[in-house]
């Protein structure tokens, strides 16, 4: 049995939840391996909807072992509450359903609060975040100078290092105008929520390594997209960590061998939430089309998604640099009923045509799109769980994305309900 990462292979908001869910059934283990809780999916099971951010999809099924990695940041009070709020739902959260990586970076209010002031300054570059810290946090990991889960193990030593990170965060206070923060008040916030938090810290690394000799099936679960990876996306419009396949091994302390499979979950057509470049973009009838049938809002912030056809240049440059395996086509019955489809396949720059989105913000905010027409179909493909179930264009549309993106479709989902459903391939069998 192959271990599974499931990451998405666009901008984020491909359907993850969904194919998520249908994995995590058939998974022992759920790993989050990168992002905070700055992600966002709702999973219904027997007719209840979960609403989860920062947990692992798993936590919703009995008898699965969910798992925080040291590669996500963790606000500890939005934990707490997603916690209480799925124990309020009937959940069973407790130490022995959810372990977090004891040297999982710390989230604090300050974070919060600077993220909030750099987005709505009114210089610089807006990079339509969700004002949540997630980057603050990170910077602050690379810098050397976070407060880690740990750290709230040892009361005695935490003022110490809470010195150290204000070291940091009060100059950029001053700078910006905004009353600085003693170690008192980091302290306090902290000391409150440790015990809350601490019964759940584990060494996660060794844990999933015992899980895996013993024949454990592993699902790490990403977030966001990978064109939003801070190396491979749409710099600087990207998060603030690697969101391709190979965060999954590092984000969760198993070697790069633990993953067997990678599933792209993948749009039939293309969104992003936020600022930044997007080639295929339909700001037209078109779009609003594609936003209005297929209900794109975002789950965590709510903002409206931004539209366009599918770009298969994006999709099969996404493919190879995480090394995805198969992908999981989602939204294919948002496309009933459209007369034409287009598909992006390549792109033209200052006047030459390229096959591939280039790393330069100004090339890439100059690429323009070069379309392939196909024809649509009339006939709905909802609840379809068959190729024979399908019109005879969706079949061919996607088996030209198929040859686009040099990748099989390995799932393909017709609604969101979970049993309409196309499996092609297993990703949980070698």
């Amino acid at each position: 049995m192959a271990n599974v990462a499931v990451i998405g292979s666009q901008w984020g908001d491909e359907g993850k939840g969904k194919i998520v869910d249908w994995l995590s059934e058939r998974a022992d283990v759920v790993v989050r391996f990168q992002g905070g809780h700055n992600a966002g999916h709702t999973l219904v099971i027997d007719g209840t909807s979960y609403k989860l951010s920062l947990l692992p999809s798993g936590i919703a099924r009995e008898n699965k072992l969910s798992v925080i990695g040291n590669g996500v940041v963790v606000d500890p009070y939005a934990l707490a509450s997603e916690i209480e709020r799925l124990q309020k739902q009937g959940l069973k959260v407790s130490p022995e359903t959810l372990k977090i990586a004891e040297n999982a970076t710390l989230i604090l209010s300050l974070h919060r609060e600077l993220d909030g002031l750099r987005e709505d300054s009114s210089t610089g570059t807006k990079i339509g975040t969700t004002k949540r810290g997630i980057g603050p946090a990170y910077e602050d990991k690379v810098g050397r100078r976070s407060i880690r889960l740990m750290d709230l193990a040892s009361l005695d030593t935490l003022r110490d290092k809470i010195d150290r990170l204000l070291s940091h965060h009060n100059p950029l206070r001053r700078g910006l105008g905004v009353t600085e923060i003693t170690v008192e008040d980091i302290y306090k916030e902290l000391e409150d929520i440790a015990p809350k938090i601490l019964p759940y810290m584990d060494a996660v690394w060794r844990l999933l390594d015992e899980k895996r000799k013993n024949g454990a099936r592993l699902l790490f679960e990403g977030a966001q997209g990978a064109l939003l990876d801070i190396d491979h996306g749409t710099y600087p419009f990207v998060t603030s960590s690697n969101t391709i396949a190979g965060q999954a091994a590092c984000g969760s302390g198993l070697g790069p061998d633990a993953i067997g499979y990678v599933l792209g979950i993948t749009k039939a057509y293309t969104t992003r939430v936020g600022e930044g470049p997007f080639p295929a973009e339909q700001k037209n009838k078109i779009g609003q089309f594609l936003g209005e049938r297929g209900h794109e809002f975002g789950t965590v912030t709510g903002r409206k998604r931004r539209c366009g056809w599918f770009d298969a240049v994006l999709v099969r440059q996404t493919a190879k640099i995480s090394g995805i395996t198969g992908i999981a086509l989602t939204k294919l019955d948002v496309l009933d009923g459209l007369d034409e489809l287009k598909i992006c396949v390549a792109y033209e720059l200052d006047g030459k045509r390229i096959d591939y989105l280039p790393a330069s913000e100004g090339a890439q905010a100059r690429v323009k799109p070069i379309y392939e027409t196909l024809e649509g179909w009339k006939d709905t493909t909802v609840g379809a769980r068959s190729w024979n179930d399908l019109p005879a264009q969706a079949v061919k549309y996607v088996r030209h994305i198929e040859e686009l993106i040099e990748t099989p479709v390995a799932l393909l989902s017709t609604s969101p309900e979970r049993d309409d459903t196309i499996l092609v391939q297993d990703p949980f069998r070698d």
